[in-house]
């Protein structure tokens, strides 16, 4: 809640009432004044409060008379009214209601009460609330309360002396607060500058606003106090000490900077007051020198007193580090008195609190930067930066020297217990004992522990702050050295990063100057002290590293040697590291090379260093020697000995030593060097020779080895002791390993420059390891080796500038005759050429063809060595290369197949097979991007790998190539051939200067022709080699190659191919097929097995047979139009067919078959003039063949597909050469034609070969055509009839017949029954049976669209078809050859070696599709005149009858039923037919067939099989009903069309089908089912149906109603006197169920019959039924004695309607109008 809101006022009012009414009540006895003047103040109150609205306010003007009271109550000097008035005062003063005199007056009061010494905590408590919530006490009231406080301060109670140094503390910085506060608040207002006036302290405040007045006196009087001065403001001190007047000085100098630096009147009491103050009393500090007795002295020195000078020397930091600026004289002095207190003769804790100082210095970088410009750099001025830094180093160094006894913190006695044991104790061995742990500096017996003094960066000291110490602390031992150690590394980071950080923005300011004004170079720019990227700034960087290098070099090797501790010895070895990179960016080299000789020497093991760093190579081994043998027993006498060794390795030198020790020192400075090496490669310039060598060195005592890509990996040596390897050092050598790896990496930071120091440092040293392996198989040291390589790997981009020296190199290591040195070589060497190759360079490869060839280059130099592990590896790095970068290789081609070409047969096995597989990736995938002139060469290079006979798997490979190889000819046929003809140009303008002829291959051919000619001459050589593979291999890709790629060559080169090349080949295959050797050949080697269709030379030479064939009839398909255009093509065509009918009639099944596959391969083309009016009309003009253009229309299988890109230009050059393409017209058809027939007869002459069955006894022949033959033959048919339908005759068809019904009768042999033959149980048709059918299917569509003479063949297919149905029950015969039915063949359990038995198809399958085709093709042709002239519908019904008369007894239950559906199909079709040309006669004779067939099968002779099930039962009694449907809607109701006897079979059937017709030996309860009820019921009805009609059309058909009801009504009469008989015999067995059902049945019919009569005119019942009706009539009547209940009931429905007989006729008939 604020002081000024109304509940606040509210509460105020009230309390000033309570705490006035308080105070008239303590003082009604003994102080009647106030308690008037108390009362008198409520009633004021009240006033004020009722008169005013802004009651604070009012309060406040009125405040003297409101305090009144309460002064009055203070001056009783009553405790109790005291407290109480003071709480009061304290409440207004809090509330702000105090004017300026009221104040004045309380501090009077409080002044007596001070002087007093009443209520002093409570005095100093309400000074600080006066002074601290307002403004209003200034000037003389303000010194007066100050002043008090001082009083306080130096009273006898310890309480207050406590509480008024702070109060005074808080006053002070009040006074000060106010001050800056009112500069805030005039901030805004521009002053005049104050006239400058005489020196006088006094005048000059006139010109400074009142607090700052104030603030200005205050700081004045301090000066004069600390002086021992009468003060000149603060009137009525009686006492003060030194030591406070300075600490007070010291936080008014530190919380306040500002007002000093902005207000002159206060630099100049800074000046004039302040610093000769200071340099006053630091006197006796100079003077004093510890030991100098002071009875010696004439005059007695003033010792030294620790709390002045501590705080003195804070002043001092202050002063600097705030002041500096104004003070640049006076810090001079100050600093130079500091150096000077770190002598050794100061006291220990005065040097203790000098370091401490120091250290505040170094953490201030631009302080330190300040010194160096306005003293070290300017001319006839103390050297302050250096001293400093030298100070600090020889005062580390005395700490080192000093004696022990000397110490005077042992001296004093103050050391803890141990310390002082260590003191006394006996050198380092006792102190090593008790503080191992402990982190500490060590050197010749000297041991120092370390403390943690401050955090890095910031100096907190210890003793500049005991401000409460009155006698000098005890320093502990080791503090003063700790201190300094920071303050040496504060002072290196904060240089270093301070001029790093400066650097960075130079840089960044000439990159974007570079990026702006690229033409111009970017020089620094002359300007302001302390600015960035300025020349001055270099001047000053320059200046400070070369003040202070000597001795911070000094200082931190003798803290490396001596020190003990990890961390420590990692500070100093980053403060060398950094200093070392800050002197190489300012490219100050001999402090740079110092610092990193210094962090060399700590890797080495000791003095092993000094050989390898302070000699060059030449005496490198002589020195190492002489002083290795002492290293190994002298241990150095600084710093090793405590030191934990890591590991114990082998000195790098040629001559083999003892061993060397590496501590972990050694280990983490190596790990600095890599460090250094790392990040700051670019400045290290000459000097990496230092660190690469030392790096070699630790590499090798460490036991490093080279792997992959040069990266070095824990290995072992190879010979020697050893290396030992303690587990610390184990898992840090990973690291280390990784550290220099990325070491080189980073190489690739540098600029050129940098890169040559670093590669030549490289060369050097490995120039040294080569001279060392020399002469002897030791390990050689691989370091320089493995590093050129990672060096070149990683600086790809630049590759150019550093590839000479690195590959010229290492070529010489190469050569070197040690194994491993060589073998490293070698991997550098290919691991850079793949590399670069593999580089994404800029410009690319492509377009650098120089840095490509200057890349391959070494490659083809490795030729030249002559040890073959080097050759092996050239070779997989080809392979390498070829894989990542073949498709770049351009004019390195040549280069790159003559490497691969130099190997041969005697070259080891590895190296052939390395080359091949070059060769492969070559052909596979490079092809198109070498130069076309190099294809020659790969193509000899591939024949001659073909041609070995070491390696046949190699053979085979090549030709593959060779077959990959014309296939890129064929793709890139222009090109090749536009560069071919440009380079054969050339050549022939050359050939033409020297005057000599062009001399190459097949010369009168086109380039281009001559590489094909090539290549064909090498497949020709493999086609007849002797090895079966090689010959297999060779001719599929010389017939592919023909076949594919033939449309390039010209056409003469195609005369020579047909003739001379391909039936040439296929004579000598033939005559080699038919006399080749017929003995078994044993398996070859013993553990390769042949498989038994390849274990005869003959059998082997029937597949090149068989391929040679196919091949050329391949070619002759897909390439006709070419080759007819040659003039002798019809002889061609001859010869080819001829032989294929040879081959097709071979006695090897293999052959026949492949030759009929080629048959129908060249069968399949299209003929020109059906497609000359497709896509062809525009190239027909040109004489273009049409098939070229759209090879779609006639593409067979495997026939490839002609590439049309560049049709245009292939036509027109052969219409160049003088050939046209027949005209497609007249003359080509004809032509056309007779290739056909030619085929036909073949085709006839083949089929009629192989199907004629044998005539002799079974046993005189072996040959039987094997189905897929016959399949195949017959599947040509088709294609071949497409071709020759024009003229396809009777004759010719029934020759087809023969042939047809020959190949369905042919046996399989049992052991090949069970691959063609479906089980039994499934009904399949073979492939061959497909296709005959297929073959009649053709035919019978050709007739259908054909013209009308070509119906007279229909009779001829259905006969065909016909005969193939009858196959079903009655199958063929071959011969007089015994065959057996497939059922009983064995072949589930063949003998191997039986003689082979023949096993007859199931014909079942086959016959029933012809059946299905037959009534297909008759739903087609019923009407047509042959068909019906032909009598083709009797001779299926004829053809039908067998399955329908057999029915259960046919070898397969589905041919009667299909048999039964069929028949119905084509009577629904035939009758109609048959009846619209009755008259005609021409189907007279088909009716008593049809009866015949009706009869046969309604009433079979064969019994139904036993297991036939009841449901079977019914669905094949549903059969017959269908048929029964079938007469009564198809026949009968035309009866007057059909001949009557017909007729009259037909009703005696249904008169027979309608009595239960049955068999005895049916058991009890299927005789119900098996009686055909539903069969009988529908004869019965059909019976029904024609007795009645209501409408008699014509006498025909009453007379079939009147004999159909007679029989009925006759069958009645007989069954019901039977049932009467047989009951009364039976007596009281009850009747069989089936006689029953029978005479329940007959009753129903009866009943039926009646409801009919009664519906009819009576003129059309015949009076005889009338008779034969009422005859029944006793016979029923003799039924009623029967017992069953079934027949009763149907019994009486029968009687029913007889009561109509009861009137005479006529009425009925009338009731029945009625």
């Amino acid at each position: 809640m604020s002081t000024s809101s109304p509940e606040a006022v509210k509460k105020l009012l009230e309390n000033m009432q309570t705490d006035l009414r308080s105070l008239s009540m303590e003082c009604k006895k003994k102080f009647p004044p106030v308690k008037e003047a108390a009362e008198s103040g409520i009633v004021k109150i009240k006033t004020i409060a009722a008169r005013n609205t802004d009651i604070l306010a009012a309060l406040k003007e009125n405040s003297s008379e409101v305090v009144q009271p309460f002064l009055m109550g203070c001056g009783t000097k009553e405790p109790k009214i005291t407290q109480l008035c003071l709480a009061a005062i304290q409440r207004l003063m809090s509330h702000e209601v105090v004017s300026e005199a009221a104040a004045g007056n309380i501090i009077n009061m409080l002044w007596q009460l001070m002087e007093n010494g009443l209520e002093e905590l409570k005095l100093l408590q309400t000074v600080l609330v006066l002074l601290t919530t307002n403004t209003v006490v200034h000037d003389e009231v303000l010194s007066k309360a100050i002043v008090l406080c001082f009083r306080l301060h130096f009273t006898k109670d310890n309480i207050t002396n406590n509480t008024a140094a702070a109060t005074v503390r808080q006053v002070v910085t009040v006074v000060f607060e106010r001050m800056v506060a009112e500069d805030e608040r005039f901030k805004g207002i521009v002053e005049q500058p104050p006239s400058v006036q005489g020196n006088t302290n006094r005048r000059s405040v006139s010109t400074l606003r009142p607090s700052a007045k104030d603030a200005y006196m205050l700081f004045q009087d301090l000066c004069q106090l600390v002086n021992a001065d009468a003060p000149y403001w603060l009137v009525g001190m009686t006492e003060m000490t030194r030591t406070f007047g300075l600490e007070l000085l010291e936080s008014v100098l530190n919380d306040f900077p500002g007002v000093f630096l902005q207000h002159q009147e206060f630099s100049f009491l800074l000046k004039e007051r302040v610093c000769p103050l200071v340099i006053k009393l630091f006197s006796p500090n100079i003077k004093f020198r510890q030991g100098s007795s002071s009875a010696a002295s004439p005059a007695p020195v003033e010792k030294p007193y620790f709390p002045i000078c501590m705080r003195l020397l804070r002043v001092v930091s202050v002063l600097i580090k705030h002041f500096y600026s104004l003070l640049v004289t006076e810090c001079e002095i100050f600093l130079s008195l500091l150096v000077k207190f770190l002598d050794g003769e100061k006291p220990q804790w005065l040097r203790a609190v000098a370091v401490e100082s120091v250290h505040r210095l170094c953490v201030q970088p631009h302080l330190l930067r300040s010194f160096c410009q306005s003293y070290d750099m300017k001319q006839h001025s103390t050297k302050v930066f250096r001293d400093i830094v030298n100070a600090l180093g020889s005062f580390i160094q005395s700490l080192f020297i000093v004696p022990n006894a000397g110490n005077p913190a042992v001296v004093g006695g103050s050391g803890s217990g141990a310390q002082g044991a260590a003191q006394g104790g006996p050198g380092t061995g006792g102190v090593s004992g008790i503080l191992t742990s402990q982190a500490a500096f060590e050197y010749r017996g000297t041991w120092i522990p370390l403390m943690t003094v401050s955090v890095q960066g910031s100096a907190k000291a210890t003793y500049l702050e005991m401000l409460d110490k009155v006698e000098p602390p005890s320093i502990p031992e080791g503090y003063a050295m700790s201190v300094a150690f920071s303050a040496l590394l504060d002072l290196v980071r904060g240089i270093t990063s301070m001029i790093e950080r400066e650097l960075a923005v130079e840089e960044e300011a000439a990159a974007e100057f570079r990026e702006t004004h690229p033409d111009q170079g970017w020089q620094p720019q002359p300007g302001e002290n302390g600015q960035g990227g300025s020349i001055e700034s270099h001047l000053v960087w320059e200046e400070m590293v070369s003040a202070c290098w000597c001795g911070l070099l000094a200082a931190l090797s003798l803290l490396l040697d001596a020190s003990t501790d990890e961390t420590a010895t990692e500070n100093i070895l980053k403060a060398e590291l950094t200093m070392a990179s800050l002197c190489g960016r300012l490219g100050l080299v001999t402090p740079r090379d110092a610092f990193i000789t210094a962090i060399c020497k700590a890797s080495l093991p000791p003095h092993y260093a000094l050989t390898v760093l302070s000699s060059n190579a030449a005496n490198l081994s002589s020195k190492a020697y002489s002083i290795q043998g002492h290293s190994v027993q002298i241990i150095s006498p600084s710093s090793e000995s405590h030191q934990q060794v890591v590991a114990v390795g082998q000195p790098l030198t040629s001559q083999p030593q003892g061993t060397v020790v590496l501590t972990a020192k050694n280990i983490q400075c190596m790990r600095t060097l890599l460090n250094l090496a790392h990040c700051h490669g670019a400045v290290l310039g000459t000097s990496w020779q230092l660190v690469l060598a030392t790096l070699q060195h630790l590499v090798w005592i460490l036991g490093l080895k080279p792997g992959v890509g040069g990266v070095l990996k824990p290995g072992r040596a190879v010979e020697g002791p050893s290396t030992v390897l303690t587990t610390a050092v184990m898992t840090d050598l990973p690291i280390i390993a990784n550290i220099l790896s990325r070491l080189f990496e980073s190489s690739q930071y540098l600029d050129d420059v940098s890169l040559h120091h670093l590669i030549n440092a490289l060369c050097s040293l490995s120039l040294e390891a080569m001279e060392m392996a020399y002469g002897n198989n030791k390990e050689p040291s691989l370091f320089a080796v493995a590093k050129l390589l990672e060096t070149g790997l990683v600086n790809m981009d630049r590759i150019e500038i550093l590839w000479r020296p690195l590959t010229g190199h290492l070529l010489e290591v190469c050569q070197h005759p040690n194994s491993r040195m060589r073998e490293w070589g070698a991997e550098a060497l290919t691991a850079l050429i793949k590399a670069g190759l593999a580089y994404k360079h800029d410009p690319p490869l492509a377009q650098n063809q120089r840095l490509q060839l200057l890349l391959l280059n070494p490659l083809k130099e490795l030729s030249n060595v002559l040890h073959a592990d080097i050759r092996q590896k050239q070779l997989e790095s080809v392979l390498q290369i070829l894989q990542s970068q073949g498709d770049s290789l351009g004019p390195g081609w040549p280069l790159v197949l003559g490497v691969i070409g130099a190997i041969r047969n005697d070259q080891g096995e590895s190296l052939i097979r390395t080359a091949f597989q070059c060769l492969q990736l070559v052909v596979t995938d490079f092809l198109p991007t070498m130069p076309c002139t190099c294809l020659q060469i790969v193509v000899d290079v591939a024949g001659s790998f073909g041609l070995q006979n070491q390696e046949l798997n190699i053979s085979l490979t090549s030709i593959g190539l060779l077959w990959n190889i014309s296939d890129y000819f064929f793709q890139r046929g222009e090109a090749i051939t536009q560069e071919l003809e440009r380079e054969e140009e050339a050549l022939q303008k050359q050939a033409q200067e020297k005057g000599e002829t062009l001399n190459r291959p097949f010369h009168p051919a086109p380039p281009f022709d001559c590489l094909w000619l090539c290549l064909y001459a090498k497949l020709g050589e493999l086609c007849v080699d002797p090895r079966p593979a090689v010959r297999k291999s060779a001719g599929q890709t010389l017939f592919s190659t023909i076949a594919a790629h033939g449309t390039l060559l010209q056409q003469p080169t195609w005369h020579v191919v047909v003739w001379k090349v391909l039936f040439h080949l296929l004579d000598c295959v033939r005559t080699s097929s038919t006399t080749a050797d017929k003995e078994k050949i044993e398996s070859g080697g013993g553990n390769i097995l042949i498989h038994h269709s390849r274990d005869t030379a003959e059998k082997q030479w029937a597949e090149t047979w068989v391929l040679t064939l196919a091949g050329v009839a391949r070619i002759f398909n897909t390439r006709r139009y070419l080759l007819q255009q040659l003039g002798d093509f019809f002889e061609a065509w001859e010869v080819l067919l001829n032989h294929i009918q040879s081959a097709a009639l071979s006695k090897n099944n293999e052959v026949s078959l492949a030759a009929l596959k080629s048959f129908q391969e060249i069968l399949q083309i299209g003929t020109p003039v059906k497609d000359s009016d497709k896509a062809g009309d525009a190239f027909a003009a040109m004489g273009v063949p049409p098939v070229l253009i759209d090879p779609l229309s006639a593409s067979g299988p495997g026939r490839p597909l002609v590439r049309s890109d560049s049709l245009v230009e292939r036509l027109t050059r052969y219409n160049g050469a003088e050939l046209q393409a027949p005209p497609p017209g007249e003359e080509s058809a004809l032509e056309d034609s007779a290739l056909w027939w030619s085929a036909w007869n073949t085709w006839y002459r083949t089929g009629t070969d192989s199907t004629r069955p044998p005539s002799g006894p079974a046993e005189k022949f072996s040959f039987i055509p094997s189905q897929p033959f016959l399949t195949a033959l017959i599947q040509i048919f088709p294609a071949l009839y497409q071709h020759i339908k024009a003229n396809f005759s009777m004759e010719d068809l029934k020759k087809l017949g023969v042939i047809l019904h020959g190949a369905v009768s042919v046996p399989i042999s049992s052991d090949a029954s069970p691959f063609i033959l479906p089980s039994f149980t499934e009904a399949v048709l073979t492939s061959l049976q497909e296709a005959v059918l297929t073959s009649l299917d053709v035919l019978q569509k050709a007739i259908c669209v054909g013209p009308e003479n070509l119906q007279v063949m229909y009779p001829a297919i259905f006969e065909q078809l016909l005969l193939f149905v009858e196959f079903s029950c009655k199958p063929p015969q071959y011969g007089r050859m015994e065959t057996k039915h497939v059922a009983n063949a064995k072949y589930n359990q063949i003998q191997l070696f039986a003689p082979a038995e023949w096993v007859a198809l199931n014909y079942v399958p086959f016959a029933e599709r012809s059946l299905e085709v037959v009534v297909d093709l008759y739903h087609k042709t019923a009407c047509h005149k042959a068909v019906i002239n032909e009598k083709v519908l009797q001779n299926i019904i004829k053809t039908l009858r067998m399955p329908l008369g057999l029915k259960y007894a046919c070898p397969s239950e589905s041919t009667w039923k299909l048999a039964v559906s069929s028949l119905l199909k084509v009577l629904s079709i035939g009758l109609p037919v048959a009846r619209q040309h009755a008259s005609s006669g021409k189907f007279d004779t088909m009716w008593p067939e049809l009866a015949n067939a009706f009869e046969d099968f309604l009433f079979t002779k064969s019994t139904p099989p036993d297991n036939l099930s009841i449901q079977e039962f019914q669905k094949n009694e549903a059969v017959d009903v269908e048929v029964v449907q079938l007469i009564s809607t198809e026949i009968l109701p035309f009866a007057n069309f059909i001949p009557k006897d017909f007729v009259g079979q037909i009703m005696t059937m249904l008169n027979r089908g309608s009595i239960h017709s049955q068999s005895p030996s049916f058991t009890e309860a299927e005789i119900d089912v098996r009686m055909r009820e539903e069969f009988s019921k529908v004869c019965f009805e059909t019976l029904l149906q024609f007795s009645f009609s209501n409408k008699v059309s014509t006498p025909q058909e009453g007379y079939i109603s009147r004999m159909a009801l007679s029989v009925l009504l006759k069958r009645s009469q007989d069954v019901l006197r039977r049932y009467v008989e047989d009951e009364r015999l039976s007596g009281r067995c009850p009747l069989p169920r089936q006689q029953v059902t029978e005479i329940i049945f007959v009753l129903k019919a009866i009943s039926t019959l009646m409801d009919s009569l009664k519906k009819t005119q009576p003129e059309n019942v015949d009076g005889n039924t009338w008779a034969q009706v009422i005859a029944l009539y006793p016979t029923l009547v003799e039924c009623i004695t029967c017992s069953s209940s079934e027949v009763s009931s149907a019994l009486k429905e029968a009687l029913g309607p007889f009561k109509d007989f009861m009137q005479p006729p006529l009425s009925r008939v009338q009731n029945g109008e009625s």
